[in-house]
């Protein structure tokens, strides 16, 4: 009897599992990634926006905003002390371009502070060369660059880019490109990057809106310094943003690059960022899950990660933040996380090095990075914001 109850008991049960496998109310399902951000939270504004995002005159005091960029892009001013140009049509000419287009505005020598008269989405012909001194202010304006070459900053200093979307970027053909009033020059074809920053410095990238490009979202290579790169919004892409150009070189020692305030949002794979010889502090950023890894690098880069938000993909071998590309000897890079992270849904970060490698700010660089417990309210508002004339600027997409 007692062997003919076990068999009973035995069948009931699986009946049981066969019943629940077909029942889809009790099928596995994903918490959604609300679920692992604080129910109730106060709206704070991160140290860069609370710099000028509570004034209403910001359309007449426009170049405010030069003096509100932190970490090591911080002494960027872009076109502070130039003329106003505006931006009055999307047509584009890469050899001659004519007054009233973007390119006309970005290649001229002297400073100058860029703003769009209306909305637009601007297909470039070929990849746009930005001079020194020049600020590309799209507050005021839903501006697209897409579906073509998209941004090159090559030799200059002293760029901003705030308040556009670039999105969808394609490689460039080779050809003729004209990169100031007296200089054409023959270009190989961009790669397909949405901004690649090359051999340059003083540059504040914030506020933009950057996804499914060709090549990477952001490169900063060949010895470039001093950038930050703010509070913009990346989404639907694989190599999310790559600091250092290869392995061999070694020039790209002196580059040092802040990463704050920005969403990494959904439908990304990787490089977020990927570092190699140079220096990059990762602070108050949000990551909304990865496919193979967060922030990854070689060449005895250094990273410092503090005070990030990093919620982990439901993806049981892509927990870990970190990813080091080389077969070894990786022990002493300096590759540290400040109690400050937040780890959720089973992210990890995998140190390494000794002793302190917090950034030597100076202190007009300096800026308070948060518990990472603050990061969704620090990043609510990544990407371009909605700026009425009168009104301060709000949040946009």
């Amino acid at each position: 009897m007692a062997s003919l109850a076990y068999v009973l008991l035995l069948s009931f049960l699986a009946t049981l599992f066969a019943s629940t496998l077909q029942d889809d109310s009790l099928e596995y399902k994903p918490k959604p990634l609300s679920s692992y951000l604080p129910s109730n939270y106060k709206k704070v504004l991160n140290t860069i926006d609370s710099c000028w995002r509570t004034e209403s005159n910001w359309a007449t005091d426009r170049r405010a905003l030069a003096d509100c960029a932190v970490g090591f892009g911080q002494a960027a001013i872009g076109g502070k002390y130039g003329k106003t140009y505006v931006v009055t049509t999307p047509d584009d000419d890469p050899t001659d371009p004519k007054p009233g287009t973007l390119r006309y505005g970005a290649i001229q020598t002297e400073p100058l502070w860029i703003t769009f008269d209306k909305d637009m989405v601007i297909k470039l012909e070929n990849e746009l060369m930005i001079n020194s001194f020049k600020t590309i202010d799209g507050r005021g304006s839903n501006v697209e660059i897409t579906d073509g070459p998209c941004l090159k900053i090559e030799c200059v200093s002293h760029v901003i880019i705030h308040g556009i979307s670039i999105h969808d970027c394609k490689p460039g053909k080779r050809g003729l490109v004209r990169s100031s009033p007296t200089h054409v020059g023959q270009r190989r074809g961009a790669d397909g990057d949405a901004i690649s920053i090359f051999a340059s410095s003083n540059i504040w990238i914030d506020h933009c809106y950057l996804a499914r490009c060709i090549d990477g979202l952001i490169d900063v290579i060949h010895a470039s310094t001093a950038v930050t790169i703010s509070n913009n919004y990346f989404a639907q892409h694989d190599k999310v943003m790559l600091l250092g150009h290869n392995d061999e070189y070694t020039a790209d020692k002196v580059m040092k690059v802040t990463v704050a305030f920005n969403h990494f949002g959904p439908g990304l794979i990787e490089r977020m960022p990927r570092v190699r010889f140079g220096y990059a502090h990762v602070a108050n950023n949000r990551y909304d899950e990865w496919q193979m890894y967060a922030i990854g690098g070689s060449a005895g880069s250094t990273i410092f990660s503090e005070g990030n938000y990093f919620i982990a993909p439901d993806i049981s071998y892509a927990k870990e933040v970190t990813k080091r590309e080389a077969d070894g000897g990786w022990k002493n890079w300096k590759w540290r996380s400040s109690f400050k992270d937040v780890f959720m849904n089973g992210a990890y970060f995998v140190q390494s090095g000794y002793g302190s490698c917090a950034p030597l700010y100076s202190k007009a660089q300096s800026f308070v990075v948060f518990p990472g417990t603050m990061v969704p309210s620090l990043t609510s508002d990544a990407g371009p914001l909605s700026c009425v004339v009168g009104q301060p600027c709000r949040h946009g997409i």
